[in-house]
Formats: structure tokens, sequence, C-alpha cells
């Protein structure tokens, strides 16, 4: 399977001005969302914990988080960020997605709506 990626802006919740926007890859393995730390800072958000995750390789890092609101294919949801290291690839994380009912057609590495968010 490919990589699929989309246009993001991260930005503080309800706030006009000041964005980060950058292509994210989807990263239906990660649950939060990732930018460059260094980037967030400059957009406004603000770090308020820290929490450990757990990297593809197995090891387990710290990193800081903020809450932001998250924008992509005209849809709008607020979520967790977590503050990278400045260089990180940006990744949008699976909670953001089914928050807003985007799935990952695996077949031709497009995302596609659902016609409905399942609350079930």
């Amino acid at each position: 399977m490919g990589l699929t990626y989309v246009t993001v802006s991260i930005k503080p919740v309800g706030s006009e001005n000041g964005a980060y926007e950058h292509l994210f890859l989807v990263d239906t393995g990660a649950t939060d969302t990732m930018a460059p730390g260094p980037e967030l800072k400059k957009a406004g958000i603000k770090p308020i914990g820290k929490t450990t995750y757990e990297l593809a390789k197995g090891n387990l890092l710290e990193f800081e988080f903020g809450l932001g609101q998250i924008e992509f294919m005209g849809e709008i949801t607020s979520g967790r960020i977590i503050f990278g290291p400045e260089g990180t690839e940006p990744l949008l994380g699976v909670t953001a997605l089914e928050s807003v009912g985007i799935i990952v057609d695996s077949t031709n590495r497009t995302l596609k709506r659902l016609p409905a968010i399942p609350l079930k």
C-alpha cells in the first residue's frame, strides 16, 4: 500500500489568526495528530501536558501535546496535537479522521467520506 497525504490546517480553537498549514501523512496507525513543535508554537498552539507514545519501531518517547482546531477536506474538528521535533513529518492521526467521518480507502489510497458518522 502507498502513502496518502492531505493538506491540513491547525490553529488554536476558535482563532481566526495564525495557523500551521502543511501536507500531512495520513497515519491510521497513529491515534493523535503530530506536527513540528516550533511550527505549532508559531501558530499559537500551547503545550498543556506531556504523554508517552509508542513509535512505529516500538520505542517509547515522551512528547508535549496541546489542543487545536484541525481542518482538512472542508471539515473541522479539534483534538490533541503532539509537538514533534523540528523537521518532523506531520501526521494526521485516526482520531481526527474518524471524528469527521472520513476513512482511508486502501484500494486507491484516497480519503473517503462515510455517508454518516456512526454513533453506535
